[in-house]
């Protein structure tokens, strides 16, 4: 009896941390293809961030050397992922509750990363450049 314990909790260590390690992430699957939340229209690339409770995705890999702009979109976002800060841009603003600001980031250079945090620095995202 011991031993069959044994052998069901070693067992479901190994699930569990299967799970962990292979489950990946949805917002950036490490194939260096654009994530779900970034498309181009008419040559402007849009990076689609979701503010509310933190941001979503956390980490999305973008393209550079193309005109690039953020989206981030709240929907009755009443916490502090509405109070947006870009250091690397100076961008500091209290988003709408419901509602889009659009940030134009130029055209971003490959390696470079984006970072932003709530006002609390609670929550973050990152965009990477490749």
């Amino acid at each position: 009896m011991n031993k069959s314990v044994s052998i069901i909790i070693t067992l479901a260590l190994v699930l569990i941390i299967g799970i962990i390690f292979f489950g990946g992430s949805k917002s950036n699957n490490g194939t260096g293809k654009a994530t779900p939340n970034i498309e181009t229209r008419e040559g402007v690339q849009y990076i689609t961030v979701n503010a509310k409770g933190g941001y979503s995705p956390k980490i999305s890999t973008a393209e550079a050397g193309i005109p690039t702009k953020l989206i981030i979109k709240t929907n009755g976002t009443y916490d502090c992922s509405a109070s947006l800060i870009i250091r690397s841009l100076g961008f500091r603003k209290i988003l709408a509750q419901t509602g889009e600001e659009i940030i134009d980031l130029g055209i971003p250079e490959a390696g470079k990363s984006l970072q932003g945090f709530c006002g609390m620095g609670m929550y973050n995202f990152v965009v990477n450049f490749k």
